[in-house]
């Protein structure tokens, strides 16, 4: 039983909740490879960080000797996820989907073992499905259960409408498990409604329900809101290495913490460690520098993270750049905030007018870049290091 203690402590690490965590055991027990699940709609094949959570989830899975099987939910991307949504989501075109599909078998592999990963498209079974047997699917779960769901609750509360094939979303998903014979489903905490229909549908099925395990949401470089591209707050897994260097080095000292639980290889073992000596007065830096070299080193190779952290150390340590430096929020406008207006809002200029006399001279850095443009606007949720010449400096979060 100790070999299923220890899987137990790796399923578990950064998970948000297990249901159930002794049908798991049960599971594991057999001996047998288990069938686990992770699903999306390749609506944004652009991978981030924030992305990658579920991913580095599966990876674990594999390493223990179990099958990832990585739905492309190229069916139910047709009809868009309503998942947090108030308006019904605009379908995707075939083309669009089929194009979004390529894009994420591509990605994925920087994480999963490609040779123990069964790519699967849900189109596979629907395709085949005839309004006879969706009428059936759809006969298995009731409205009132249906408008449990939050977003559903809040829509049809304030009059917003509903379209009928937007139900048919979750128990889609549910069936991709039946037809998949899943063991375990991972998932966002968004999807927990969406997962556990899925064992409501096996159990109708005859088969033994999967057991479902949500990751949580990870925060962006604010460290407030979901890591996103359209707030700015985002680290890509294709961007350059000195831009994701910048970036995870701009994290917090608090969410560091997080995105090693949640993003990192190093055991849980290792990390008690550092935590250890930063309790004991060793530079929370050293850590991050670390970690981003690993992370680096997954998405690109190790000598793209050498060399990002000599530039940067370039860039940073020899431009004097403090440990220590004010640390600032400040409130966007229209979605953004312009480079002017935040160097005087953090005071590093007296005037607006000056700022723009400083960026002309070439005296404003963001994140260790000269700054040539006036009209730069930082978008909302992005986190800059500013500097004014060579003492002035403020990290400033745009809310």
């Amino acid at each position: 039983m100790s070999h299923i203690k220890e899987s137990l402590e790796i399923i578990k690490r950064g998970c948000e909740e297990l249901l159930l965590e002794q049908e798991l055991i049960e599971k594991l027990t057999t001996g047998r490879p288990l069938r686990v699940k992770a699903g999306f709609d390749p609506t944004a094949p652009d991978l981030h960080l924030g992305h990658t959570v579920l991913l580095n989830k599966m990876r674990q899975f594999q390493e223990m000797g179990h099958e990832a099987m990585f739905l492309i939910g190229d069916f139910t991307g047709m009809i868009g996820d309503p998942t947090g949504k108030n308006i019904t989501r605009k379908p995707l075109t075939r083309d669009e989907v089929i194009e979004n599909a390529r894009t994420y078998e591509q990605q994925i592999f920087k994480i999963l073992d490609p040779e123990k990963t069964l790519v699967m498209f849900n189109s596979s079974w629907m395709g085949e499905m005839s309004a006879a047997d969706l009428i059936g699917l759809a006969a298995k779960h009731t409205v009132a259960r249906m408008l449990e769901r939050d977003d559903f609750q809040k829509r049809y509360t304030s009059g917003q409408p509903i379209a009928v094939h937007e139900f048919l979303y979750p128990l889609i998903q549910g069936y991709d498990s039946v037809a998949m014979k899943a063991d375990v489903e991972l998932g966002g905490t968004d999807q927990k409604f969406n997962l556990l229909v899925g064992r409501e549908l096996q159990k109708h099925y005859g088969q033994p329900p999967q057991v479902v395990l949500t990751m949580p949401i990870l925060e962006g470089l604010d460290g407030v809101n979901k890591m996103s591209k359209s707030l700015g707050n985002y680290i890509g897994i294709h961007e350059p290495p000195n831009e994701m260097f910048g970036k995870l080095m701009s994290v917090s000292d608090d969410l560091m913490w997080r995105y090693i639980e949640l993003l990192s290889f190093e055991p849980m073992s290792v990390v008690a460690q550092w935590k250890k000596e930063v309790g004991e007065g060793r530079n929370p830096r050293d850590i991050k520098v670390m970690f981003s070299q690993e992370i680096i080193s997954r998405f690109h190779d190790k000598a793209a993270a050498h060399n990002a952290l000599a530039d940067f150390e370039a860039r940073f340590r020899e431009g004097a750049i403090p440990d220590e430096m004010p640390e600032i929020d400040l409130p966007a406008e229209g979605g953004g905030l312009s480079i002017v207006q935040a160097l005087k809002q953090a005071g590093l200029t007296a005037s607006t007018s000056e700022a723009m006399r400083m960026i002309q001279q070439g005296g404003v850095k963001a994140n260790g870049e000269k700054v040539s443009d006036k009209g730069l606007v930082l978008p909302m949720g992005a986190v800059v290091v500013l500097q004014v010449g060579k003492r002035k400096f403020a990290r400033v979060s745009i809310t």
